[in-house]
């Protein structure tokens, strides 16, 4: 069943927004860093071809009933970044996020503010009874974004996916929406 992409604004002033052709240039920065490609469907080299292939598979996802794929967008509409709720486990009680930035974009809470929003949005709206993330143990920025958006880390998965020509181990972490009851908007910190 197709998915409508909505415009979800954040607390901080970003907004969350479907994918658009005008944001190759966003694609052609994030081809340019040396970990998103190895964890994304992210081109390279970049071509605008294969610029505009990506966002066609960003279009498909929704289309296809796969997920909901945003565009991280700064208050002066500079697009900044990705994050993604997939559904694939949805009949299984589960959806997973993820998210990048491109590099000048880090370290100001941006990946927070739209892990939260998401987060907010997925398990209060959409009713996900569980979220969640997979993240590398030596990607320290991402394991405090993953907690500053209420996440718990529930263990570690030995080997659980590929990055690159190498398996790579990743802690999982985890929310329910019995975690964050209704109305408790502060139980999801704000950004």
């Amino acid at each position: 069943m197709p998915l409508d992409v909505p415009v979800l604004p954040t607390r901080s002033g970003l907004t969350l927004r479907p994918w658009r052709l005008t944001d190759l240039p966003l694609v052609r920065e994030a081809s340019a860093d040396p970990y998103i490609p190895l964890i994304t469907t992210v081109p390279v080299p970049y071509t605008d071809a294969e610029g505009e292939a990506f966002v066609h598979r960003q279009w498909e996802r929704a289309t296809s009933g796969a997920g909901y794929p945003f565009v991280i967008e700064t208050p002066d509409a500079r697009p900044v970044g990705a994050i993604g709720l997939w559904l694939k486990d949805l009949p299984q009680g589960r959806a997973s996020l993820g998210y990048w930035l491109t590099p000048p974009a880090r370290g100001h809470g941006a990946a927070a503010s739209a892990l939260t929003t998401v987060t907010a949005w997925a398990l209060h709206t959409l009713r996900v009874p569980r979220l969640e993330l997979h993240v590398e143990p030596w990607n320290t920025p991402s394991l405090r974004t993953a907690e500053h958006a209420g996440f718990h880390r529930e263990g570690l998965l030995r080997g659980w996916q590929q990055v690159g020509d190498e398996r790579r181990d990743m802690y999982v972490y985890g929310l329910l929406r019995t975690d964050v009851p209704e109305g408790e908007a502060g139980a999801v910190r704000a950004d």
